[in-house]
């Protein structure tokens, strides 16, 4: 007779219990989720350890909510004339002599609120340098993957063009296209293009340092097994690039993405302090601080000195969460 064994004993018992046959052989857990991942993911452990980037990435957040809320946010539309009363202009913050508690930071020559100013700036601001990194971004990283993947006389042809844009410096290039357009559009189609001029300036401006990045990590990827198998089921050179070899780059991409976001608010507020920015009619935080400058020196500090604040807490908050993204990204600190 055959000895029974433990298992078969369980098995046995299984049969003849339907609830224990249940339990027995019950199915696999589902597998997590993607968020799942992401929120147990070496990138989430790494930014809880970082107060730096929690508090950087605060700070951010809430700057955007204010940009974007803007229009419910602001006690006061400093683009609406009749909401505008000259006899409350210059007055100074509600906590110096001489300020009102309706007007927390004070206002400007025409009348206007500072913090309702300064939080529709700040909307323009930002704006700008998003569209503006969006731009850059698309052109780098296309010219990029293009050029590694296939070098030759196209690859030599667009690393020259961006060898002799580096030789010219950010704002400078800035600086001419927005001069171009100034003398080349009649100046009412000029006023109404000046916003995507910019974005377009600040935008040609910084597609170098995707394109030369994405360059030479598509060198090193083009190379492995995996791009080899695609080419050998007859996979296209544009799906290779954009469905392959494009998600294994955009770790770098990211940070530039990131540093480039601070540096493109500085830039639009340069021009926009040289005059050649935004219009007036839409005052971004370059054009406030150009603005305060004039009075600066007849006492009234706040004008300048609360947008330059604010420009300065934004652009620090961009570049930690940048540098903190920078340090997530290099292998070699693993």
């Amino acid at each position: 007779m055959m000895k029974a064994t433990p298992v078969a004993d369980a098995l046995r018992g299984a049969a003849a219990h339907p609830t224990a046959r249940s339990a027995v052989f019950s199915p696999d857990p589902a597998p997590p989720s993607t968020w799942s991942r992401f929120l147990d993911s070496d990138f989430i452990y790494s930014f809880k350890r970082s107060p730096t980037a929690m508090v950087s990435a605060a700070v951010l957040l809430l700057f955007i909510l204010i940009a974007l809320l803007a229009p419910w946010l602001a006690p006061q539309n400093p683009f609406d004339p009749a909401a505008l009363e000259l006899i409350n202009s210059r007055l100074p913050p509600a906590w110096i002599e001489g300020g009102q508690m309706r007007f927390p930071l004070g206002t400007d020559g025409q009348g206007r609120d500072l913090l309702s100013t300064l939080m529709y700036g700040m909307r323009i601001s930002l704006m700008v340098s998003f569209s503006a990194t969006i731009f850059a971004l698309a052109v780098g990283v296309s010219l990029g993957l293009i050029s590694g993947y296939a070098g030759g006389r196209l690859d030599n042809l667009i690393m020259r063009l961006a060898d002799m844009q580096l030789s010219f410096p950010t704002i400078l290039v800035a600086l001419l296209i927005d001069g171009l357009s100034h003398s080349l559009l009649p100046r009412a189609v000029h006023e109404q293009l000046a916003l995507f001029v910019v974005i377009f300036a600040i935008g040609i401006s910084t597609w170098v340092q995707y394109a030369r990045t994405v360059r030479g990590a598509t060198l090193v990827e083009k190379s492995k097994d995996y791009v080899h198998a695609a080419k050998l089921i007859g996979m296209g050179p544009l799906r290779i690039l954009f469905k392959h070899v494009l998600p294994n780059v955009l770790g770098p991409v990211l940070v530039i993405a990131t540093l480039s976001l601070g540096l493109g608010i500085l830039t639009e507020a340069t021009l926009s302090f040289l005059g050649l920015g935004v219009p007036p009619t839409s005052p971004s935080l370059g054009t406030l601080i150009r603005i305060g400058n004039e009075v600066l020196f007849s006492g009234e500090w706040w004008v300048t000195v609360m947008p330059g604040a604010l420009l300065i807490l934004l652009v620090l908050a961009i570049n930690l969460l940048g540098d903190w993204l920078r340090d997530v990204f290099n292998p070699k600190l693993k």
